[in-house]
């Protein structure tokens, strides 16, 4: 015990909430209720009608309390107090020691402290229970390994906001079958509803949302192909044709003179030469206000500013310097470009040399000619129309036509050697061998259209796919991949040999002559019923194409309304916290739609064998 309490301590009211009531003699409590009481200081014996805050700050010194200090007590004795009032406080945190919350391991409630009560707030908002309730879900977090991007989903949001407001005594979440089964197909009911007002539109504006996964060509894209395809090997991973066929365009229209490569560049670097000096007309008058001016007076059309990440953006250049050409041969000896001398006289003279050169013009056309084949093919294959089974007959027919062209340009026979094609043909042909897989195969031998004799016979030397060494070898490396159960895949065997030689229904008159006159798809429905593993949609189960339809669809649903652009729930969809905003990038998003037909960009001017396995969906033809 410490001095002060054995000269000035009562022990008459000892009480660890309020330790200084000790230092004074109360008299008597005012009223029923409250803290008040009639005491006098032990220290001067002054009687003073007041609650224990006024005894705090009276023998502690503390000012704008409303009760003079006491000056009976000196320094010694304030820290003694002050030491009095800190023991009394941690003897009551050793009474009080919150255990951890868990409902599961019932514990003895925790007394409060003595006078303690709890506050209306208290009571009104059920903080304890609050913070029960945000321990679980960060236990939840925690123990399943989740995200906690998780917490800024809005469907995550809603579900405790709506359990919270509503009355749901003995409620419990949905088991692990409910929502494998009655609950995903409810909530698929539930979407489809809601997409229906989107459906309803097709017909009236077309599709304009197309949910896919693309990537383009790139080393890192195919080497996370490759990791998928190891590990699901039903899975391809099949490059860009558009984006295969735009790198062959730039490797023709880009030449590089590198060591070693002197001989090749001799042969097609003029291609490169010629684009550079259309880029150099392009950039001069329109970024000279005053040829820019004299070019809109002989022109309706405008010279377009094509994005070099635009497909073919160099061809697409050269087909509008075509349709200009006589528009700027007038610019060039109109009176007003000889009198131009704004900026710089000897680029316009450049200029207007260049635009006057039929020997430059001559090669414009070659390259427009030869390259056409490319070209139309691109433009096909950039639509949203299924291709995949049109691309291997295709790509040969494109070369065959390239090939054709330049031979007739530069006056070659058959069986000579063009050292110019056979440039072109080995860029286009690397490209193929690197963007061609087992895929294209299959799909190319499961066309009826192939098997054709009006097909066949259109060129010389044609075979049909079931005859051809590479196709079936990449073929059955491709079934195999689809059906590895050995059973299964013999079945196919022979059903894919009924089909590519005509047996069996297959050989019936119409069926036959129906392989030239119906699309494949028309064809397989109307003539493949014996044939059902072959054409058979290979799903993994309807609970996971339930659930994959689902998970899409509400993650696109999800973006028209407001809280996706800002707010908590902001971009909740795409993992990480910092995004541009989304009015920011929507120039650049509305300019990517640009195609590559002239009316549209008219309209928009701008500067091994696989184990088992999960079979997915094989090609649909």
């Amino acid at each position: 015990m410490s001095r002060i309490t054995e000269m000035f301590a009562s022990s008459e009211y000892q009480d660890d909430d309020a330790p200084l009531w000790s230092f004074v003699t109360i008299k008597e409590k005012i009223g029923d209720g409250g803290d008040n009481r009639l005491w006098s200081c032990n220290f001067r014996e002054k009687v003073v009608k007041n609650s224990y805050s006024r005894v705090k700050a009276h023998l502690l010194r503390i000012y704008g309390s409303g009760i003079a200090t006491c000056p009976k007590v000196t320094n010694a004795y304030l820290v003694d107090l002050r030491r009095v009032c800190e023991e009394a406080e941690n003897r009551l945190k050793s009474k009080n020691v919150p255990l951890p919350i868990d409902k599961r391991t019932p514990t003895p409630p925790t007394l409060p402290p003595k006078r303690r009560k709890s506050s209306n707030i208290e009571s009104a908002f059920n903080i304890e229970d609050r913070n029960h309730l945000r321990a679980e879900i960060a236990r939840m977090f925690y123990s399943a390994g989740l995200s906690f991007h998780l917490a800024r989903n809005p469907h995550f949001v809603s579900s405790y906001s709506f359990a919270a407001n509503c009355n749901l005594s003995g409620f419990l979440p949905p088991s692990y079958n409910a929502l494998r089964t009655s609950l995903l197909q409810q909530e698929r009911s539930h979407i489809e509803r809601l997409l229906q007002p989107i459906k309803s539109l097709w017909s009236l504006k077309g599709v304009t949302l197309v949910a896919d996964v693309i990537t383009d060509n790139a080393p890192v894209c195919k080497a996370a192909g490759l990791l998928i395809e190891a590990e699901f090997p039903h899975i391809f991973w099949t490059p860009c044709v558009v984006h295969t066929l735009n790198l062959g365009v730039k490797n023709i229209c880009a030449a590089k003179n590198v060591d070693g490569n002197e001989n090749v560049f001799n042969e097609y670097g003029w291609i490169a030469k010629v684009i550079g000096d259309a880029s150099f007309i392009k950039v001069f008058i329109m970024t000279h206000s005053m040829g820019l001016a004299i070019f809109n007076e002989f022109s309706s059309l405008k010279l377009l500013s094509i994005a070099e990440t635009r497909f073919a953006s160099m061809i697409v250049m050269l087909k509008r310097f075509k349709l200009l050409k006589r528009c700027l041969q007038n610019m060039v000896i109109s009176d007003q470009w000889n009198s131009y001398r704004e900026d710089d006289v000897r680029k316009a003279a450049h200029v207007k040399e260049l635009i006057l050169n039929d020997i430059w013009w001559d090669k414009v056309d070659y390259i427009l000619y030869f390259m056409d084949p490319i070209y139309s093919m691109i433009r096909i294959c950039d639509t949203d129309a299924s291709n995949l089974h049109l691309v291997y007959e295709m790509w040969d027919s494109m070369i065959e036509k390239v090939k054709t062209t330049i031979y007739r340009h530069d006056e070659v026979l058959e069986n000579e050697v063009s050292s110019f094609f056979e440039v072109i043909h080995e860029i286009l042909n690397s490209r193929w061998s690197k963007s061609c897989n087992p895929l294209h195969c299959l799909a190319h031998s499961l066309n009826p259209r192939y098997y054709s004799d009006n097909w066949l016979n259109e060129v010389p030397n044609r075979v049909p796919p079931h005859r051809d060494d590479e196709l079936s070898s990449q073929r059955n490396k491709c079934l195999k991949r689809y059906f590895p159960h050995v059973n299964v895949r013999t079945k196919v065997y022979e059903e894919f040999s009924k089909f590519s030689s005509c047996a069996g229904d297959f050989g019936s008159f119409d069926s036959i002559e129906d392989r030239w006159a119906l699309d494949p798809k028309t064809w397989w429905v109307m003539h493949g019923s014996s044939t059902p593993i072959l054409q058979k949609k290979q799903n993994g189960s309807k609970e996971g194409e339930d659930l994959v339809f689902v998970h899409s669809n509400l993650r696109l649903l999800s973006r028209k309304e407001e809280g996706y652009k800002k707010g908590e729930t902001r971009l909740w969809d795409i993992n990480g916290d910092v995004h541009d905003s989304l009015d920011d990038s929507a120039g650049i998003l509305e300019m990517a739609d640009l195609s590559l037909d002239e009316p549209d960009l008219e309209a928009m001017l701008f500067l091994d064998d696989g184990n088992g396995g999960e079979e997915n969906e094989t090609i649909r033809v």
